[in-house]
C-alpha cells in the first residue's frame, strides 16, 4: 500500500462489535511485533491520551444515557483528533507500527449504521477527527452478536453495550458493509474460534502487510 515518506510507519486497526475479542488480539499482535524487534505503539479508541481518556469516560458512562447521537459523534471525533495529533502521527513519522483497538471505522459502524446519522455528516466528521490519517489495514473480527454481547457484559454493561442486541446487530451490519466497500483495506476474520485460532487468522489477513509469518520467527515489515 502507498505510504507518504520513506520513514512512515504502519497503521493497523482492529474493529468489531463489543465482545468480539479485539483487545485480546491487539495485545497478541503487539506483543509478537515487539518480540520481533519492532517499535510498536499500542492504543485504544476512545482513549490513548489524558484528554481522550476523559472523553472516553463521558462516552461509556451508563449515567449519560441521555446523550444524543450528534453529541456522541462529536465526542468521539474530539478524542480521535487528540490521539492522532499527540500520538499516532508522531509514531508513524518516526517509523513505528501503530496497533489501534478501533479507529474511524467504528464511527461508521456505530454512529452511521447503528445510530442512523447521515453518512455525509459522519464521513465529514471522520475526516476532521482523523486529521486525514487512514489505517493501512483494518481487520474486522466478526462474531455472532448474541455471543459477543454475552461476553462483553459479563461484568456489567457500558452505555453502548446497554443498547442491546438489535443495536449490536446493526453495528455488525455496518462493519460487513465496510468490508464490501473497501476490500483492499478492510479484511474480515471469523472470531468464533479460540484466541489462538483467531490470531492465526488475523496474521493471515495481514499477510500482505506483514509478508513473513510472525509465528515463523521472521521479522515483519518495519522491524530491525
Amino acid at each position: 500500500m502507498a505510504r507518504t515518506g520513506e520513514r512512515r510507519g504502519l497503521f493497523l486497526t482492529l474493529e468489531g462489535i463489543d465482545g468480539c475479542g479485539k483487545t485480546t488480539q491487539a495485545a497478541l499482535l503487539a506483543e509478537a511485533l515487539e518480540s520481533a524487534g519492532c517499535d510498536v505503539v499500542r492504543l485504544r479508541e476512545p482513549g490513548g491520551t489524558a484528554i481522550s481518556e476523559k472523553i472516553r469516560g463521558l462516552l461509556l458512562d451508563p449515567a449519560n444515557a441521555e446523550m444524543c447521537p450528534e453529541c456522541e459523534l462529536l465526542l468521539y471525533e474530539a478524542s480521535r483528533a487528540q490521539l492522532v495529533r499527540q500520538v499516532i502521527s508522531p509514531a508513524l513519522e518516526r517509523g513505528a507500527i501503530v496497533v489501534c483497538d478501533r479507529f474511524f471505522d467504528s464511527t461508521l459502524a456505530y454512529q452511521e449504521a447503528a445510530r442512523g446519522l447521515s453518512s455525509k455528516v459522519v464521513r465529514a466528521a471522520n475526516g476532521l477527527g482523523s486529521c486525514g490519517v487512514t489505517p493501512d489495514c483494518t481487520v474486522v473480527l466478526d462474531l455472532d452478536p448474541a455471543l459477543a454481547l454475552a461476553r462483553a457484559t459479563v461484568g456489567g454493561a457500558d452505555r453502548l453495550e446497554a443498547e442491546g442486541m438489535a443495536f449490536q446487530a446493526r453495528v455488525r451490519g455496518g462493519y460487513l458493509r465496510l468490508v464490501g466497500e473497501e476490500p483492499d483495506r478492510v479484511r474480515l476474520v471469523d472470531a468464533s474460534g479460540s484466541p489462538d485460532e483467531v490470531y492465526a487468522a488475523l496474521l493471515g489477513a495481514l499477510a500482505d502487510i506483514l509478508p513473513t509469518s510472525l509465528s515463523a520467527g521472521v521479522e515483519p515489515h518495519g522491524c530491525a
